[in-house]
């Protein structure tokens, strides 16, 4: 028989090492997002105590506690890094090793069938965290060491084909916005103010409802509101056409929520923000989506920042933007680079399916690991 079922906290060891005398600043961290894969930190990272944060180095596991269910559980082969005290950290024993390969317990606890274990297990629980001692407590079905190297070569294949993909991908970006930032040394630097104007057109005849307000984020793209409009007079609200752009004058942590609207309707922005489009005798000479690529940059977002104003809250004005001088390339040059970033949003949407199927197939490699070593 080679399928043996096992108590996971036989062969695995917890660790608690931390960074107490702080060998490792703060460009170590990182954290576990539910696509199960470590991330750069979204929160500020400056003046934080370090000591407390746990050293993770090449073979370890790394959960978060309360989010394990939902995926949030990552395998460590990129080098030392830190993450939160929050987090558990674990790695195989010498034991453990012989029996298991690592990369086979990764898809084993990244299945959905174990988020609804871990669920089970903590279902009435007035505890909402998985433990350390509740995943030692986990009992798996274990295929030969072999059988389980089978089936990773077959995750591993998939997994290669999808980051050459991904690679190519940030390729197409990178042309993209190589070209935006060489324009400013290749073609005219105009103030764009002579190419936009306000939008005042309110929601007065109330055409438009809650369920129409939107929102815009950091990362320039245009949400539902998360502010509770129930009840609220929306006949101030801006309407806001295809085409045209939105944004809050007030900055975010060196960042402009802005956004663009690309889709066929309409829809409303509330008061406190700031609408504009295009003006029309200069949609010969500047594409709003290209405007739009020239907006979602980093420089931008930097350049917006500097001229902000404000003690407590900084603020970028109309004027401002106004005032800010852009380069404004020949039309088809335009075109090319909205052509170029209208593939690589297609290649995005391909790229995000194929990680889907990743992960979906977890569940199929380890089942058909455990089968095959059943009937061994």
């Amino acid at each position: 028989m080679r399928l043996t079922s096992i108590r996971l906290g036989d062969y695995i060891e917890r660790s608690t090492e931390n960074n107490r005398e702080l060998r490792y600043g703060s460009e170590y961290i990182v954290g576990v997002n539910s696509q199960g894969v470590f991330s750069e930190p979204k929160g500020n990272t400056d003046d934080i105590d370090l000591a407390p944060y746990k050293i993770v180095n090449n073979g370890a596991f790394v959960y978060t506690p309360t989010r394990i269910n939902l995926g949030s559980i990552a395998y460590r082969t990129q080098g030392l890094c830190l993450v939160s005290h929050l987090y558990i950290v674990f790695y195989l024993s010498t034991e453990g090793k012989k029996i298991i390969d690592p990369i086979w317990l990764y898809m084993y606890l990244r299945r959905r069938e174990f988020g609804r274990e871990v669920d089970f297990r903590l279902f009435g629980s007035a505890r909402p965290e998985f433990s350390f001692s509740d995943i030692s407590e986990i009992v798996i079905p274990l295929p030969d060491i072999e059988i389980q190297r089978k089936y990773i070569k077959i995750y591993n294949a998939m997994l290669a084909n999808q980051q050459c993909y991904e690679n190519g991908l940030e390729d197409l970006k990178l042309v993209c916005d190589a070209n935006i930032d060489n324009s400013r040394k290749r073609f005219k630097v105009m103030n764009l103010g002579n190419y936009i104007e306000l939008i005042n057109k309110t929601n007065d005849d109330l055409l438009y409802g809650e369920e129409d307000v939107m929102g815009m984020t950091i990362t320039k793209e245009v949400i539902p509101t998360k502010a509770n409009v129930n009840g609220v007079n929306l006949s101030k609200y801006i309407v806001v056409a295809p085409g045209e752009f939105i944004y809050n004058p007030r900055t975010h942590g060196k960042k402009i929520g802005l956004g663009y609207n690309n889709t066929d309707n309409s829809f409303i922005i509330s008061w406190n923000n700031i609408a504009f489009k295009i003006k029309e005798q200069k949609k010969n000479e500047i594409l709003s989506e290209y405007l739009f690529l020239y907006f979602k940059r980093n420089e931008w977002d930097r350049e917006a920042c500097f001229h902000s104003w404000g003690s407590s809250t900084e603020v970028f004005t109309w004027e401002s933007l106004c005032d800010m001088r852009i380069p404004i390339p020949d039309i088809i040059f335009q075109q090319e680079i909205v052509n170029i970033y209208k593939a690589y949003d297609m290649r995005k949407i391909i790229n995000e399916k194929l990680k889907i199927q990743i992960k979906e197939i977890y569940s199929i490699l380890i089942k058909g690991s455990i089968d095959e070593a059943r009937e061994a």
